[in-house]
């Protein structure tokens, strides 16, 4: 709370500062410090903000060079007297780049050699020995997301931008993966006509590796849909007879999902469906396009 209390007129302006950076947030630190400058910056990077880690130490041996006048750089120093961090400071400035400091002590060689601080207001530490940084590092990455989010809200950066950073992760495809990147062609369905005899039925969806066949028109539109489970509960009940047609066995008007839906939205047409089913036809501008598979929705990575 008293974090809060303290940031005040600064806080904001470095969120303008950043939003204002004309190259990139360059997050500075050593040690525990060093971990949340590193966090810092991969969290920037992923909300729509340029931005990398440089290690104190090394920057004084050559990684200086990656700073810029268009940069912003955010060190990080509890105590703000870590020699690694005091020293970069001239060159810093020597370069041009806007430098913010993120400290618990407002009135360190760092902060007043820093353009702006940002007064963490942590006085004492968890550590019975007030030695280990504790409350000094969990303040200072609460901090530090609270301005990355500020300056994302800012940006007006949106799910849409975040998945274009994400689009291994389950998060990112839940966002950009669609019916028609995970179903099946037209060309590797099981597709057969309402005359076919059921033998033939049977063989296209044993050759295709799926548990249903479209029976389709001349023109590919849906006239139905015939599902080895289908089968199973017409055995059930009397003899399958393999001369028997495709029209005989198949279900009329079955469900249908459009390619253009996301995934994870077809993946709920599949939850909440009054029965259990394992695939659906995909079907755009009247014409079957491909088959979505439950398991092949399952394996994308959206869950």
């Amino acid at each position: 709370m008293h974090a809060a209390d303290t940031l005040g007129e600064n806080f904001e302006l470095a969120v303008q500062w950043i939003l204002n950076c004309k190259g990139r947030v360059v997050c500075c630190g050593v040690g525990k410090s060093g971990h949340i400058a590193n966090k810092t910056a991969a969290t920037l990077a992923s909300t729509g903000t340029p931005s990398f880690f440089l290690h104190a130490a090394e920057a004084v041996h050559g990684d200086l060079g990656m700073v810029t006048e268009d940069d912003v750089v955010i060190s990080y120093s509890h105590s703000g007297e870590t020699d690694e961090i005091v020293r970069l400071f001239p060159s810093f400035k020597a370069t041009g780049a806007k430098t913010i400091v993120v400290t618990g002590r407002p009135g360190s060689t760092a902060a007043k050699l820093s353009d702006l601080v940002l007064d963490t207001g942590v006085t004492q530490e968890a550590c019975p020995n007030n030695l280990a940084p504790t409350t000094s590092t969990t303040v200072m990455i609460a901090l530090s997301d609270a301005l990355a989010i500020a300056v994302m809200e800012e940006r007006g950066f949106g799910k849409e931008d975040f998945a274009r950073f994400h689009p291994a992760g389950a998060l990112g495809k839940r966002l950009l993966l669609r019916v028609e990147d995970v179903m099946k062609p037209r060309s590797d369905i099981a597709a057969v006509s309402e005359h076919d005899p059921v033998l033939v039925v049977m063989k296209a969806i044993a050759n295709a590796g799926v548990g249903a066949a479209c029976v389709l028109d001349d023109q590919d539109g849906l006239v139905g849909f015939v599902t080895e489970g289908d089968m199973r509960r017409h055995l059930l009940t009397a003899p399958i007879r393999i001369e028997a047609e495709a029209k005989e066995y198949m279900t009329l008007s079955p469900a249908t999902i459009e390619p253009d839906l996301l995934a994870i939205d077809a993946l709920e047409v599949f939850q909440n469906f009054p029965v259990k089913i394992g695939e659906m036809p995909v079907v755009s501008d009247g014409k079957v396009v491909g088959l979505l598979m439950l398991k092949d929705l399952l394996r994308s990575g959206i869950v």
